[in-house]
């Protein structure tokens, strides 16, 4: 039976793996997520590249301290045709995020990586389309002030699973991508690791 460590301090994504049955310790990467945005971007990197290096430098990271560790970093970005949206710092930047993706379509790209003594053994990116419908500011301050601050920075800038269904008239993908973690892939890859 293989050691699985999570790279991430999400306790969505750590739910996510309790209510999946594995067993698993956390040991946050601490990754400097912004800086590595920012140079990524500066390369022209498009925002499923920078989640992808983001889940793969957070995987790397603690697979080198935990030696034959399964180690899964993950990473989801808002990608508004094209343009990176990252998680809100406060709340009136969580209200301009929302008001930026009000009546508009845009794609949520969580992407995983698992490393194995710091080398990446296997990564998954999976997509979900969301189509915001129009509100109005006075809703959309409604639906934050609706939101714990811990929630609020926790869950991206909408919870999928609790009030933040009620902002989309569409939502197409997977509960657990649109979560930040496609479970599912994880599992399967892990289980065939057992064989």
């Amino acid at each position: 039976m293989h050691k699985i460590v999570l790279a991430s301090k999400s306790q969505v994504r750590k739910k996510i793996l309790e209510e999946s049955a594995l067993k698993f310790s956390v040991v946050p990467s601490n990754v400097d997520e912004e800086a590595v945005k920012e140079s990524l971007i500066s390369e022209g990197a498009t925002p499923e590249i920078i989640s992808k290096n983001l889940a793969e430098l957070k995987a790397n990271k603690i697979s080198q301290k935990i030696p034959n560790a399964i180690v899964i970093g993950a990473d989801s970005v808002i990608d508004l045709k094209g343009e990176l949206i990252s998680k809100p710092g406060d709340r009136l930047e969580a209200l301009k995020i929302l008001k930026k993706l009000n009546g508009k379509t845009h794609c949520l790209i969580s992407s995983v990586c698992i490393s194995k003594n710091g080398s990446m053994t296997w990564n998954y990116s999976d997509k979900a389309s969301l189509t915001m419908k129009d509100h109005s500011d006075d809703e959309l301050n409604q639906y934050l002030n609706k939101i714990s601050d811990e929630d609020l920075y926790a869950y991206n800038v909408y919870q999928i699973e609790s009030h933040g269904k009620h902002l989309f008239s569409e939502i197409q993908g997977d509960k657990s991508t649109i979560m930040g973690l496609p479970i599912l892939k994880i599992k399967k890859y892990i289980e065939n690791l057992e064989c």
